[in-house]
């Protein structure tokens, strides 16, 4: 990946030979070996994810597959944000073809896909199937960095799970917002920092009606 050699001696001398220890309500373990895993709460620790994951998707092929959707004359099949990846393709055989090559790099590497959290949604219906004897589940509709998606592109659902979300704080704290100890500019703060990021939140992807702006102006 044209990375220079002095800084992958840095890095393997700065994760070689970890160890650690638990600390327990007993006191704590004995010292033990670190095999595999990046620092917790190294500031450089995203970034080699972000590495070792690229360096997956580019030994799958990811880059040359003709697979993917066309948008702005670029073909497209993967979008990476930390730990999670999403396909898209336009065929059932085109997601098989893919999710199988970073599947393969991906054991190569000493990671494991988690089937479990793997989801597939269609805008028309597809046969379910298996990886090593685990269902790729189908769905309509799940909840993906924060925001509900579904796969017919209606964001009504997410709408009112956003203002339900903002119902169920303003609740919440309402006793703090009726409260005469409090001046009014810190009720409009705290409305400001805790309300409309929750309403808001993925809004710059909605497609809405009229009618639904005006229940949001409304809020």
């Amino acid at each position: 990946m044209g990375i220079a050699d002095h800084l992958t001696y840095i890095l393997r001398n700065l994760y070689a030979g970890q160890e650690a220890t638990v600390r327990t309500g007993r006191g704590t373990t004995d010292w033990f070996q670190i095999g595999k895993g990046v620092h917790q709460g190294c500031i450089l620790s995203p970034c080699l994810f972000k590495l070792y994951v690229e360096c997956i998707m580019r030994n799958a092929g990811l880059d040359e597959a003709q697979a993917g959707i066309k948008i702005a004359e670029r073909n497209i099949n993967n979008l990476i944000y930390a730990d999670d990846t999403t396909f898209m393709v336009e065929s059932e055989e085109e997601l098989k073809s893919l999710l199988m090559k970073v599947k393969e790099e991906s054991e190569k590497v000493g990671l494991k896909l988690n089937m479990q959290k793997t989801k597939i949604m269609a805008s028309s219906p597809i046969t379910s199937w298996q990886i090593d004897g685990e269902t790729v589940e189908t769905v309509s509709d799940f909840i993906f960095l924060g925001s509900k998606i579904t796969a017919d592109g209606d964001c009504s659902h997410e709408i009112k799970r956003c203002l339900l979300l903002r119902r169920k704080v303003m609740t919440k704290l309402d006793c703090i917002l009726k409260s005469r100890d409090i001046t009014l500019s810190t009720k409009v703060h705290l409305v400001k920092a805790m309300f409309f990021p929750m309403v808001m939140y993925g809004c710059e992807s909605w497609t809405i009606r009229k009618a639904r702006c005006q229940r949001i102006d409304g809020f």
